[in-house]
């Protein structure tokens, strides 16, 4: 493998194809962001297309996809709608995300099963059209956990939506040690709480906000530009060595 000469070709995401998943708001929309402005050919998929349009107003290398990941039809028509603009597929991010109830005793086994549909089973059906699509010697697979994946969350987080992120952990260390040996790179990002149009209701209550800053180390929520650096490290050359890791940017608050 040749790798890059110098430190900004190290992060150049020139030449290559992502898909983002969850992309017309919050953490997605800055994650498509992030990819294009790097140089590569960003495929945002989600429900809101009127969202994914103006994103791509903004970049021309972002390409509007709806999309919603809870169906199989959808999951592969997205992938064939990048490999049939670009003929490879080299970068996804799993982000796309959705919670249940906040007490498990409020929590159906139908609301349950959907979450982990969506947060689990969504991610692994993409990975693998993924992995098997043309692509660069090196793909990486980015799967977006939480802190809630490795830690309680309680009073706030939820059964469904914990299991889930946990799982994905679990899921992400398997399908790099399967994936390994043809150069395929599968990590996740575990994010702390962040300012997002999700947690817009829990920094909007004054008791909640206190509660975060209390929890976390550097005394305060993250900024979603604040998970800059980890998405390209984990999607560009800069990781080429580096699989089947949980990449945690929390302000300290799992470190507790």
């Amino acid at each position: 493998m040749s790798l890059p000469s110098s430190a900004v070709e190290l992060f150049s995401l020139e030449g290559r194809t992502a898909i983002v998943t969850g992309a017309s708001a919050g953490l997605g929309a800055r994650f498509a962001t992030v990819l294009a402005q790097a140089g590569a050919t960003v495929f945002a998929a989600a429900r809101r297309i009127d969202r994914l349009k103006e994103l791509a107003d903004d970049d021309a290398r972002i390409h509007p996809v709806a999309c919603d990941v809870s169906l199989e039809a959808d999951r592969t028509r997205l992938a064939e709608t990048a490999l049939n603009a670009t003929a490879h597929l080299d970068i996804l991010v799993n982000n796309a995300a959705t919670s249940g109830q906040t007490r498990a005793e409020d929590e159906s086994a139908d609301s349950f099963a959907d979450v982990l549909g969506v947060n689990l089973t969504a991610p692994f059906h993409l990975a693998r059209l993924t992995a098997e699509a043309p692509g660069a010697e090196g793909k990486s697979i980015i799967n977006v956990s939480s802190v809630l994946g490795l830690v309680s969350g309680a009073p706030l987080g939820g059964a469904s939506y914990s299991a889930s992120k946990a799982g994905l952990i679990g899921l992400t260390r398997e399908l790099a040690g399967q994936w390994g040996r043809s150069g395929t790179r599968v990590n996740a990002l575990a994010p702390g709480w962040f300012r997002t149009e999700m947690t817009a209701e829990l920094f909007g209550d004054e008791r909640s906000r206190r509660w975060v800053e209390r929890g976390t180390m550097l005394r305060r929520g993250g900024e979603t530009q604040e998970l800059d650096g980890a998405l390209l490290f984990l999607a560009s050359d800069a990781s080429t060595y580096c699989t089947g890791q949980v990449l945690t940017v929390d302000g300290g608050w799992t470190a507790r």
